[in-house]
């Protein structure tokens, strides 16, 4: 079982078994008088896909463009590949391939274009460049459009074009920001499977970025949980869930709303909180599922109540967030999707 961070710092003997491909150690930005990450510290072992889970503004990108040498480390010590990236950006930067958030490929450009210029920008040789631009175009089913525009791609092919271009000078760690932000799910799955794959038959090491609960727990070997630039979490998918009291659970839903909902709810045999969700709506965490549920239906019956839904679950990663942070992701993504569009310029009254 993980407990959680302390002072930036947890548990990480999910490394120690194999070398180390890349390590933090009390990493700090800042900006002026504010601190963006704050005293982080972790390692990835070799052949791990590591992820850092956070919502939006969490200090994410902020710590993987630090460990790219994007932007300078205020305090701490970060190392790529055994490189110091303050003291050896260079070799840093040959080691690894490094996927932004934003599509940055040249749309002008056909596919191949797009690899090619990348290789030549790290020196690979023609022949071995030709030859890296195929296996990459195979490797993410992108070698029948070589010679397409980029762009008369789709965002997911976008995307996988976008992954082969990282991977053109045979990298041997590579960053992903947010990877499929954006994406439709069945093109979010296909990227999924892609990085798996890429995973196996290339020997790689991955750390991405991700506010996506499914995509931390589906893809990821590792997961360190990231809240206003602290490290609060970290441990495997099932480390993380164990970690939390209760291994259930049970939403439901009322006919109606009553402010004692939650209090009776909480009294149930084997619950350790009950989250409110929206109006008669209660996500209940239990260490029962089978009798807190048994329970709820005659508390219901006996009140009169129907239930307008219900089910039961195991403990997501969404509980996890909201045991170690005190409220769920997906509450920090609405708002943070709430507070883009009010930026945006209005158009005839409509958003």
């Amino acid at each position: 079982m993980t407990a959680p961070a302390i002072n930036g710092r947890a548990p990480d003997s999910g490394a120690a078994a194999r070398p180390i491909a890349m390590a933090v150690e009390r990493i700090v930005k800042r900006y002026g008088d504010f601190e963006a990450v704050k005293n982080i510290s972790f390692s990835v072992a070799e052949g791990e896909i590591f992820g850092l889970l956070g919502p939006n503004g969490a200090g994410k990108s902020t710590l993987i463009r630090m460990m790219t040498t994007l932007i300078p480390v205020t305090a701490g010590k970060a190392t790529v590949a055994g490189h110091d990236v303050s003291k050896d950006p260079d070799d840093v930067r040959r080691m690894i391939g490094v996927i932004p958030q934003a599509l940055t490929s040249d749309p002008d450009l056909t596919v191949e274009e797009n690899l090619s210029i990348y290789a030549k920008l790290y020196s690979v040789p023609r022949a071995k460049r030709e030859k890296n631009i195929v296996e990459v175009l195979e490797a993410v089913d992108l070698l029948k459009w070589r010679g397409a525009p980029t762009k008369t791609l789709s965002g997911g092919m976008r995307r996988r074009l976008e992954i082969a271009r990282g991977l053109v000078h045979d990298p041997r760690i590579f960053f992903l920001d947010e990877p499929t932000t954006g994406l439709d799910p069945v093109s979010r799955i296909a990227v999924w499977e892609m990085l798996n794959h890429l995973k196996s038959t290339r020997n790689l090491t991955m750390l991405l970025t991700t506010h996506y609960m499914e995509e931390a727990d589906k893809l990821c070997d590792r997961i360190a949980i990231v809240d206003h630039g602290n490290l609060v979490a970290l441990g495997t998918p099932v480390e993380l869930k164990n970690s939390v009291a209760g291994a259930n659970v049970v939403e439901v839903q009322f006919d109606r709303e009553d402010e004692e909902w939650r209090e009776r709810l909480e009294r149930l045999t084997g619950v350790t909180s009950v989250q409110p969700e929206s109006a008669g709506f209660y996500r209940v965490i239990t260490t029962s599922g089978s009798k807190t549920t048994m329970e709820l239906v005659e508390m219901a019956a006996q009140l009169g109540e129907s239930l307008a839904s219900l089910s039961v679950q195991n403990t997501s990663l969404d509980d996890v967030f909201v045991h170690y942070t005190g409220r769920q992701l997906r509450d920090e993504q609405v708002k943070a999707q709430m507070a883009s569009w009010a930026m945006m310029p209005s158009r005839g009254g409509q958003p």
